[in-house]
């Protein structure tokens, strides 16, 4: 049986405009071996990865998965969620007293490298919300602040201080993160 949600949460749900049924005029035509943002679903769908997933700072291996997850969003990114099995936890530290909310998967949890606290590398979600229960103590992580790899492709980071979506060279948008995007 499904939990009952929140107002804020149901609200939060259905102020999007966009989701994914059909493309805005100033979205990005994708070509051939294209995918575009604005084809993905809202409420998010989750997807395996197939490559080889890896996330490094400097020279130490925080991941190399082949059991990654992409949640693939309306105007984002696909952001990419990590078995805790497959995360070097030895180099990370919970940051006790910072958390958000997100209106699809819950209550999110911070996480940073031990030999730098103040700088927030990672995410998880302790008991998220039925429909994304797959992603509980999944890590996912900045490409902002890392080397992430899909296969032998380095991601580029979405141009966001919120979001973290690994942007690839086959996907096209624009990306929700700018400035001025925050309403998509």
């Amino acid at each position: 049986m499904k939990k009952h949600l929140p107002d804020w949460i149901i609200k939060a749900r259905a102020k999007w405009q966009y989701t994914g049924k059909e493309r805005p005029d100033f979205a990005i035509t994708p070509k051939d071996g294209q995918m575009s943002v604005w084809d993905f679903s809202r409420p998010p769908t989750v997807k395996s990865i197939k490559e080889l997933v890896r996330v490094l700072f400097k020279e130490d291996v925080l991941v190399k998965t082949n059991n990654a997850l992409a949640v693939c969003e309306t105007a984002n990114p696909p952001t990419v969620y990590i078995p805790p099995t497959d995360v070097n936890i030895n180099l990370l530290v919970q940051i006790k007293d910072r958390h958000s909310w997100c209106e699809w998967k819950g209550k999110a949890n911070y996480w940073a490298l031990k030999s730098n606290p103040n700088v927030i590398i990672a995410w998880t979600y302790e008991a998220p919300f039925d429909e994304y229960k797959m992603l509980k103590k999944y890590f996912s992580f900045y490409p902002q602040t890392l080397d992430c790899f899909i296969g032998e492709e380095k991601v580029q980071a979405q141009k966001s201080t919120v979001y973290a979506g690994w942007v690839i060279k086959n996907l096209v948008g624009p990306f929700k993160g700018a400035k001025g995007t925050e309403h998509w």
